[in-house]
C-alpha cells in the first residue's frame, strides 16, 4: 500500500502493462511530454541524468510558441530502476512555480510496473507554500491522472 501523500502533494499510481525501464526511459524523457501534457511544449538541454534542465510552457497557444506559465526544472535525482525501484526529481526553480516533481517506477513482474507520479508546488510569492501547494494539488492531480492514462496508452501500443 502506497502510504498517504503529505499535504499539498498531488500523487498518483498506475499500473503499466510495460517493463520498468520502457516506462522509466519514457517518463523521466520529457521531450516525450508534449505528447501527454495538454497545452504544453517542452525543451531541454538533452536527454535525462542528473542536471538536465528542462523548461515546459503551458498555454492556449503555447504549442505554437505563443506565451504561457513557465515551468522551469532541474533533474537533481536520477536512479533507474534496478535492484530498487527508478525515482527521478524534477525540482521546479520558478519564476512561478516551485517543489518539485517525482517520478518513482517500481518493477511488478518482469512485463509490468506501476508508477506513481507525484508533484508539491507551491507557487512564488507572498502567500506560505503551506498554502499555495494545496491550491496547486487537486489541479495537478486531475493532470496527473490524465497524463499517465495517456503514458501508458501510448506505451503499450508502441
Amino acid at each position: 500500500m502506497t502510504p498517504e501523500p503529505p499535504a499539498g502533494t498531488a500523487s498518483v499510481t498506475r499500473a503499466f502493462a510495460v517493463p520498468a525501464d520502457v516506462a522509466w526511459r519514457a517518463l523521466t524523457d520529457t521531450r516525450r511530454h508534449e505528447a501527454w501534457i495538454p497545452l504544453t511544449r517542452v525543451r531541454t538541454d538533452g536527454p535525462p541524468r542528473l542536471g538536465t534542465r528542462v523548461v515546459a510552457v503551458s498555454g492556449p497557444g503555447a504549442r505554437r510558441g505563443g506565451p504561457g506559465l513557465v515551468d522551469r526544472m532541474v533533474i537533481t535525482r536520477y536512479t533507474p530502476p534496478g535492484d530498487g525501484p527508478g525515482v527521478a526529481v524534477f525540482t521546479k526553480r520558478g519564476p512561478v512555480l516551485l517543489g518539485s516533481a517525482t517520478v518513482l517506477v517500481l518493477a511488478t513482474s518482469p512485463t509490468t510496473c506501476r508508477v506513481t507520479w507525484s508533484e508539491q508546488v507551491p507557487l512564488a510569492g507572498p502567500l506560505p507554500a503551506s498554502l499555495t501547494s494545496r491550491l496547486t494539488a487537486p489541479f495537478l492531480a486531475t493532470m496527473l491522472r490524465l497524463v499517465l492514462r495517456r503514458a501508458a496508452a501510448d506505451l503499450t501500443q508502441g
